[in-house]
């Protein structure tokens, strides 16, 4: 009788699912997000659907291991900048990554929609992993403080508001003009935005004018 190791088998299936989510990357490289399935990603992966819907039974699990794996990947060599080089030059590392492998940032804009649906099942998965971005880098912020980076003018969560919306809206505007210089429009906002925060906080004032 054959003695099978349960330490072995740990360790293949921990190898198959990898080497899933690893064909999950290159098919979503490949394709836009709403055209993708389970079909295509056995095929990409050169395995049995079977084999795939067995290590991920729902597709919005294969979905969250993909972008979880995808990103830690992009983020494991720009983190450690955060803390060496500031808040800004962190998010500049991310915008720099993004434009030499867009992909990853299009399947995440891909998901907003997703995670702004309240009754969908990825929702609360999607939120969460978003809050947990914007924590850090108001975390990353008030360390910048700190160390005498950042002004003291500047309010952490609000600063992190404005920073992650100037990124990605940049971003967002980079993916339908293709033309358009993003990291020129990130340094040159970004420059605008840090002026901003050297000064005291002003309540907006607006100005309308009313016309019979």
């Amino acid at each position: 009788m054959t003695t099978i190791n349960p330490a072995s088998s740990h360790e293949d299936t921990i190898s198959r699912r990898t080497a899933i989510i690893r064909a999950a990357i290159d098919m979503f490289r490949k394709h836009a997000f709403h055209e993708a399935s389970y079909e295509m990603l056995a095929a990409e992966a050169r395995l049995p659907l079977t084999d795939v819907q067995r290590q991920f039974p729902t597709w919005d699990g294969l979905v969250l291991a993909t972008i979880d794996r995808w990103n830690e990947e992009r983020m494991a060599p720009i983190l450690p900048v955060a803390a060496t080089h500031g808040t800004v030059r962190f998010l500049r590392g991310i915008v720099t990554a993004n434009i030499a492998d867009p992909a990853l940032m299009r399947m995440l804009t891909a998901t907003v929609n997703i995670a702004a649906t309240p009754d969908h099942p990825m929702a609360p998965h999607l939120y969460e992993r978003w809050r947990r971005f914007h924590l850090m880098v108001q975390h990353s912020l008030e360390r910048d403080i700190q160390t005498g980076r950042e002004p003291a003018t500047m309010d952490p969560p609000r600063g992190a508001e404005q920073l992650i919306a100037l990124y990605e809206g940049l971003q967002l505007q980079s993916m339908v003009r293709p033309d358009m210089d993003l990291l020129d429009a990130y340094d040159r906002a970004i420059t605008r935005l840090r002026e901003g925060w050297k000064q005291a906080y002003i309540r907006p004032v607006w100005e309308i004018d009313l016309t019979d």
